[in-house]
């Protein structure tokens, strides 16, 4: 039960967004980059803890950029290497003002991405999330301390043609964005566990 259709009304942000792997060569301007992470700034938190962090780096900052990068699996290095800018994202295991693991840590990164992902949107950018890479090796490129855990990589640019990327990708990249149903997924009952 999936459609490309929007069935109802929602936010032209959300319309417009779009996982792309096809980026120009365009730098992200630092007042875009600034705007992007004080978008996560306003996110919605737990407690307020906004156990986010985020290490970036923009194409031309070449050694910081190749670390992230080497942590990313093949398969994405392939479209990846053209996107302007990375980002991974952590969430921060512990509360900082009470003992204790935050158990919604990720869940509020999440949302911190997805605000970030509209931003770019507004500023004329597109954001891919990506879930392909190798923890260890982004700890360990980056020193990260074992307060954090990865969350994911973003890859931000302003959208490239498709005719870039490889035939496979191409496919990908000019397919329709389809989504399941509201009734696939919303349910105004309790579960019925005779079925």
């Amino acid at each position: 039960m999936k459609s490309d259709n929007v069935d109802f009304p929602i936010s032209e942000l959300i319309r417009r967004r779009k996982s792309v792997r096809a980026f120009t060569d365009q730098l992200v301007e630092q007042d875009k980059l600034n705007s992007l992470f004080e978008a996560t700034r306003w996110a919605p938190s737990s407690t307020n803890e906004q156990p986010w962090l985020y290490i970036y780096a923009s194409k031309d900052q070449t050694a910081l950029w190749n670390k992230l990068f080497e942590a990313l699996n093949d398969g994405n290095k392939i479209w990846v290497k053209d996107a302007p800018l990375l980002i991974v994202s952590f969430a921060r295991k512990n509360f900082t003002r009470f003992p204790g693991p935050n158990a919604h840590a990720m869940y509020d990164l999440g949302g911190a991405n997805a605000f970030l992902a509209l931003q770019a949107v507004e500023l004329g950018l597109q954001v891919r999330q990506i879930a392909g890479f190798n923890a260890a090796k982004v700890m360990e490129n980056l020193n990260v301390p074992d307060l954090y855990e990865p969350g994911v990589f973003l890859a931000v640019g302003y959208p490239g043609s498709p005719e870039s990327l490889p035939e496979n990708l191409k496919l990908r990249e000019a397919a329709p964005r389809e989504r399941n149903s509201q009734q696939v997924f919303v349910m105004n009952q309790v579960f019925d566990n005779e079925k």
